[in-house]
């Protein structure tokens, strides 16, 4: 069986919609353990606001995406939509992501969320700290650009 192609693109205003679906639906089956009933649609808006956003399809549907704030190189979001985990999208819109940003990349990932610091351990992040957020515990995540020799 061949492996479907992963695209990633820039944002477009028209992915709003999907987007915000996608955000919703991969945060209440991701994170089981929070109380998402005041979550709605428009979360994502926020979400995003003055970031930048790639966009990952697969076979012309959106199957993801990743949101930076560049001034920190700050991974905020990298959500892939629950029917299409585990097909390499999160790593592919990660790969996207490290040329946009030099030096050190950060985010913060959820004490709780197991999966998604097994996938960043993976690929090569290291827990920095900890700390109290919004959603409970989370951990400081760091990535660093080391050039090839």
């Amino acid at each position: 069986m061949q492996k479907e192609a992963i695209i990633i693109r820039d944002y477009q205003e028209a992915d709003r919609p999907f987007l915000r679906t996608l955000y919703l639906a991969a945060r209440k089956e991701g994170w089981r353990w929070l109380d998402s009933r005041q979550w709605r649609l428009e979360d994502f808006d926020g979400a995003i606001l003055d970031e930048k956003v790639l966009v990952a399809e697969m076979e012309g549907h959106i199957a993801g995406f990743a949101s930076l704030w560049l001034p920190d190189s700050f991974l905020h979001n990298l959500f892939v939509s629950p029917g299409k985990q585990r097909q390499g999208v999160a790593s592919a819109l990660l790969a996207a992501c490290y040329p946009l940003c030099r030096g050190t990349m950060a985010l913060k990932c959820l004490t709780e969320n197991h999966d998604a610091q097994q996938f960043y351990l993976h690929h090569g992040w290291k827990i920095i700290s900890s700390g109290m957020g919004e959603h409970g515990k989370y951990y400081l995540m760091h990535w660093v650009n080391r050039p090839a020799k």
